[in-house]
């Protein structure tokens, strides 16, 4: 049994390596939901919908997000209104969050409905989200103050300096159900390559997950999504030293070594394994650049040795 703590398109790409190399009936991912919003008066669920188009084999492979062959005409049409179209909806997109909004709005928890949606998708996996409970990562930007994630991430395209990010509602968080249950009865738990501010740092701080990995931290396996002092995507990098971390391995490991033994490196990074393992973490050293199915495979399959060894 194998739980992965996820969120992003980093997470997404190394499930679908993962369920090559192991049954995904046996896998469980507890995605990041402090991404969501409401627009349009829709439930918009970012992460979990990129990690499901992703395993369905449907997401866009050039943005990373939405579905491939998408059409924008919904959003073309809201435009003439004025409407809000800086993030953008693609036409069959809009489908999944109306039925997860009406659902939501018929008193369905939101685990529920990701299970339906993932089922729908053809999906065996078990996709859950941190948590039913409203959960928003708010990020406060130089010369603005406070603002929401997707107006820092796509209205802002993270351009902006950042000096802090909280959860908003997560001290009245609880973790969804079957979360804490997949964490404890796994046999390994796995911290995916997802930004450890705003990807990684929601699901820890629900109460009581965070204290659920910690728990198994012998057999908690993180992947560093900084490669050569850089993010593969997104701000990982810029966010990590603009909020006083180093952005390397090194600086990763001291974010995670509270809660997870071994940390799995690039081999560009091979030169600070020492650092790595000075910070508390047993050091892996491999590729962890998933430029495509075999790499994203590789990975997983160099995560399952390295809790075997």
């Amino acid at each position: 049994m194998i739980a992965v703590l996820a969120g992003g398109v980093g997470a997404a790409r190394f499930l679908s390596g993962l369920i090559q190399v192991h049954d995904q009936r046996d896998v469980t991912a507890v995605v990041n939901t402090g991404d969501d919003v409401i627009l349009h008066g829709l439930h918009v669920s970012p992460d979990l919908d990129t990690v499901t188009y992703t395993l369905a084999g449907a997401i866009d492979p050039e943005r990373g997000w939405g579905l491939a062959g998408e059409t924008w005409t919904a959003m073309e049409a809201l435009g003439r209104y004025g409407g809000v179209t800086w993030f953008n909806l693609g036409d069959r997109d809009l489908a999944t969050h109306l039925y997860r909004t009406g659902r939501l709005r018929d008193g369905a928890p939101l685990h529920e409905v990701t299970a339906e949606i993932t089922a729908a998708w053809g999906l065996d996996l078990r996709l859950l989200p941190m948590s039913d409970d409203r959960v928003e990562t708010r990020v406060t930007v130089q010369g603005e103050g406070e603002i929401g994630f997707q107006e820092y991430f796509v209205q802002r395209r993270h351009s902006v300096p950042v000096t802090a990010v909280r959860f908003d509602g997560v001290e009245r968080a609880a973790p969804a159900s079957g979360v804490v249950d997949a964490i404890r009865d796994a046999d390994v738990v796995v911290i995916a390559p997802s930004n450890p501010i705003v990807s990684i740092g929601p699901v820890l701080a629900v109460p009581g997950v965070r204290d659920a990995v910690a728990a198994r931290r012998d057999s908690v396996v993180a992947i560093s999504p900084i490669v050569a002092g850089a993010a593969l995507k997104g701000p990982a990098d810029r966010m990590l030293t603009e909020l006083g971390h180093e952005a390397t391995v090194v600086g990763v490991a001291r974010l995670y070594a509270e809660v997870a033994g071994t940390l799995v490196i690039d081999d560009a990074d091979g030169a600070l394994a020492p650092e790595v393992e000075a910070a508390g973490m047993r050091c892996v050293v491999a590729p962890t650049i998933m430029r495509g199915p075999a790499e994203s495979a590789g990975l997983a399959e160099t995560v399952l040795a390295a809790t075997a060894a």
